[in-house]
């Protein structure tokens, strides 16, 4: 049977200042009706997926607010992680826990934050990626997102060779996964064609991916297997710690895909967007006559190709400006060139150290 575990861990600092610690990005409302985290739900539920077999994985000072943001998933299946570790040890995890129950299990794996639509084509995706794993039962299968432009904040996956069509939607081996390109290697990637953008979204058997994380990292195996096991005791929290605390923090695209065999990997039939940056914002809003991206309680003369985000109650003015991301939130504001909005992580890092903790 299909189960779902969607990763909910991130702070999302990108999207600082009102992305904060106590409500990362996966809690906001970017498009569309309800938060990142509601609209991921209601893609499982539109998978025709059962609630009792949906899982989330989120950081545990975040586990209360999921459950207030998802009232229909029962409370045992969001999970509270002592420390973030990366997804190879939260898939992991995950496997483990759903593996106890159906030793026969596909996972479907999905992030809480992107956005994707329609949701129909979304479940049209994840029914081929079912399929793709009863045909190949030791395959991991990807989704890979045909690029419009040369983004270097994504991952690249090279297209190997074709696999045919599963209901109108085209398959193919994994050749290669790509890091993060410079700009000139990332015009090279969209003009080849061959080369999708890395989604991190899968579908996989759970003992599959169990299998694997034993062969190249089963110090991540070891641990959530005796996490799984004591997982109806009244040990659970303990060992949950105990495990966790030290295992290396390291993706499930280092510690297992890249090493895997086979990989495949279904040219996504939906619209994606990962929400990665201040700049979504001009994607998924439209712009004035200027250029400019608002939302917020704006006047401004001279002002052109800016990203406004503010409070209602609050009101920003713009005098003879461009190109800035300007975002209001609260007791935080943030200036800056369009051209830097990657570095808003590195800003919040300096607050850090500049034991600014508080706005944070």
């Amino acid at each position: 049977m299909l189960h779902a575990l969607i990763m909910a861990g991130g702070g999302g600092v990108r999207f600082w200042p009102r992305s904060r610690q106590a409500r990362p990005k996966q809690f906001l409302h970017m498009a569309g009706t309800g938060t990142l985290l509601q609209q991921a739900l209601e893609r499982i539920e539109a998978c025709a997926l059962p609630l009792e077999r949906a899982w989330v994985i989120t950081a545990e000072a975040y586990r209360a607010e999921t459950a207030r943001q998802l009232p229909a998933l029962a409370p045992d299946h969001v999970i509270g992680e002592p420390f973030g570790r990366d997804t190879a040890a939260c898939i992991g995890l995950g496997a483990a826990l759903v593996a106890r129950h159906d030793p026969e299990a596909v996972l479907l794996v999905t992030p809480a934050d992107h956005l994707i639509e329609p949701t129909r084509e979304f479940a049209r995706g994840v029914a081929v990626a079912e399929r793709l794993v009863a045909e190949h039962p030791t395959a991991i299968v990807t989704f890979g997102i045909a690029p419009t432009y040369p983004a270097v904040g994504y991952g690249y996956i090279q297209r190997g060779a074709t696999q045919g069509m599963r209901q109108g939607v085209s398959v193919f081996q994994v050749a290669s996964f790509r890091e993060k390109p410079a700009l000139d290697l990332a015009e090279q990637y969209l003009a080849s064609g061959d080369y999708l953008w890395n989604s991190g979204i899968f579908v996989w058997r759970a003992d599959t991916i169990l299998d694997a994380l034993g062969q190249h990292r089963p110090e991540i195996r070891a641990a959530v297997q005796r996490i799984a096991e004591a997982w109806d005791s009244p040990q659970r929290l303990d060992v949950l710690q105990r495990e966790y605390a030290p295992l290396q923090k390291i993706s499930i695209d280092y510690a297992v895909l890249e090493k895997h065999q086979p990989v495949l990997v279904v040219q996504a039939p939906f619209g994606w967007d990962d929400v990665g940056s201040w700049l979504a914002v001009e994607r998924l809003h439209p712009q004035d006559a200027s250029g400019n991206t608002v939302l917020a309680n704006h006047v401004g003369l001279q002002t052109r190709h800016c990203v406004i985000v503010g409070d209602d109650s609050r009101l920003i003015a713009t005098l003879g400006v461009s190109d800035l991301l300007i975002v209001q939130d609260g007791d935080c504001t943030l200036i800056a060139h369009r051209s830097q909005e990657a570095a808003v992580k590195q800003l919040v890092e300096e607050l850090r150290l500049k034991k600014q903790e508080r706005y944070l």
